[in-house]
């Protein structure tokens, strides 16, 4: 049998591979996350080369592990998850009115008739905001949505209206460019939708 593991807990990551038809199991990974490095290409892949690594190596038999982890930077500063709504809104206050970045990092780990190999990979998008008021960032944090997202919003939930252009992979800064992942799993030859958990 022959099976695909996403190591997150993320339902949007959830969807995003549910959306091109794979079939898969979820098991989050509780590594450690430590970073190492002040560029988000680099964080981006050595966490979820981390992150599935730890899960990978709890599996047997031929599999397919997809760790990711998605950042926002912002003038050279990485903006992870929020740790309190100040937080939130100290982020979305810098946020809007300009231009940030997404990068998302993919890590697949295969084993293949007891053959194992692994890739690693970024994909950045450019994210306009248009300026937001007080009031409308303090609207969007009691939301409680930005809580647990990179850079304090969801593109794909309430922040969606302040968004004014994306230039990139959009599902890359919802957390998985689906596109990337399939070029690269087809460079590997593997044709997800063959793969069952």
């Amino acid at each position: 049998m022959r099976k695909i593991i996403l190591a997150s807990a993320s339902p949007r990551r959830r969807e995003l591979l549910e959306q091109i038809g794979a079939s898969f199991d979820i098991c989050p990974s509780n590594a450690e996350e430590i970073i190492t490095s002040s560029l988000p290409q680099e964080v981006v892949q050595d966490l979820s080369h981390c992150k599935g690594r730890e899960v990978f190596e709890k599996t047997c038999g031929d599999v397919l592990v997809i760790g990711a982890d998605t950042v926002v930077a912002f003038q050279d500063s990485i903006l992870g998850k929020p740790a309190d709504e100040c937080m939130a809104r100290d982020m979305l206050g810098r946020l809007q009115g300009n231009t940030h970045q997404v990068y998302t990092g993919v890590t697949l780990l295969l084993r293949q008739n007891g053959a194992e190999t692994e890739k690693s990979f970024f994909e950045k998008t450019e994210v306009v905001f248009y300026p937001m008021s007080e009031q409308e960032i303090d609207a969007y944090v009691r939301t409680g949505e930005p809580m647990d997202k990179a850079g304090a919003y969801g593109i794909q939930g309430r922040s969606a209206v302040f968004v004014e252009k994306i230039d990139g992979d959009y599902s890359n800064v919802v957390g998985l460019p689906l596109a990337r992942l399939y070029q690269e799993l087809k460079h590997m030859g593997i044709d997800i939708k063959e793969w069952h958990s």
